[in-house]
């Protein structure tokens, strides 16, 4: 989930607060720009820009978190199987 914490002009400014989800996500960005971080052990040493058009894949369980927003972030997200399937 993206929350906003600011109320800057000229800068924007979100967090990023979700938790690892327990099905495998694929993320198209469909406008905005932004960085996310990842890695299975949730050290976040991988790091990949993004912005429109950009495809990725995020393994279930996957420590992840999208950074340095400077556009407003639009993505269409697929869960699979389907979100909370595999809740338990």
């Amino acid at each position: 989930m993206l929350e906003h914490c600011g109320h800057a002009a000229h800068q924007q400014c979100w967090v990023d607060s979700q938790d690892p989800h327990t099905e495998d996500e694929i993320y198209v960005i469909m406008a905005g720009r932004a960085t996310l971080v990842a890695s299975p052990d949730g050290d976040h040493s991988g790091s990949l820009p993004v912005g429109p058009g950009a495809v990725v894949y995020v393994p279930a369980g996957e420590v992840h978190r999208f950074v340095d927003i400077t556009e407003d972030l639009a993505a269409l997200v697929v869960f699979a199987p389907a979100e909370e399937t595999r809740a338990g």
